[in-house]
């Protein structure tokens, strides 16, 4: 059986047809497909990062400014440590490897690219452009991340597009290419 087209599972067999597959907790199917925006088509991965960009332009806008690169980096931290056991637990329970409605992984990317950027619809923007294309593109050795089993694998070279999403949005910062 071929998988569908986008399926980030190509070449991993589905179930097995009429083989029975333990539901994942509802925390789990929650956390992973970050409430629900995994499920939005097309690219489920986009709408997980957007989600994620708007929801930390509203909480990082009420944190003290000397508090806030801290603070993002505890939320990627938090959501990195919930991410990778959620995102076993609902890719176990769908029999896929790295299902595309799993984007706490871009969740977490997402948050690393916007450690110490300031707030502003420009910066935000771009951080978002950014994470999703090295996130689609997977440079050295992101793609060797995947290879790591389960949630984690899942998780973690999102984690590494943020890292690359990160320091090129310093460089641009740095430089005054990109303004708030």
């Amino acid at each position: 059986m071929k998988p569908a087209p986008n399926d980030r599972s190509a070449g991993v067999p589905r179930a097995v047809a009429g083989a029975s597959r333990p539901r994942a907790p509802l925390w789990a199917t929650l956390t992973a497909t970050f409430f629900g925006a995994g499920r939005l088509k097309p690219g489920p991965g986009t709408w997980g990062s957007l989600a994620t960009v708007m929801l930390w332009a509203l909480a990082s806008s009420r944190i003290p400014v000397a508090d806030r690169v801290w603070a993002t980096i505890i939320a990627a931290a938090a959501v990195t440590l919930i991410g990778i056991p959620a995102a076993t637990l609902v890719a176990r329970s769908s029999g896929l490897k790295d299902p595309q409605f799993v984007v706490i992984d871009e969740v977490a990317g997402q948050l690393v690219t916007l450690i110490a950027v300031p707030l502003g619809w420009k910066t935000f923007l771009v951080g978002l452009i950014l994470f999703r294309v090295f996130d689609i593109w997977k440079p050295f050795p992101i793609r060797r991340l995947e290879r790591l089993p389960e949630g984690t694998g899942i998780v973690v070279d999102d984690l590494g597009a943020g890292l690359y999403a990160l320091a090129i949005m310093h460089l641009l910062l740095h430089f005054g290419l990109l303004t708030k």
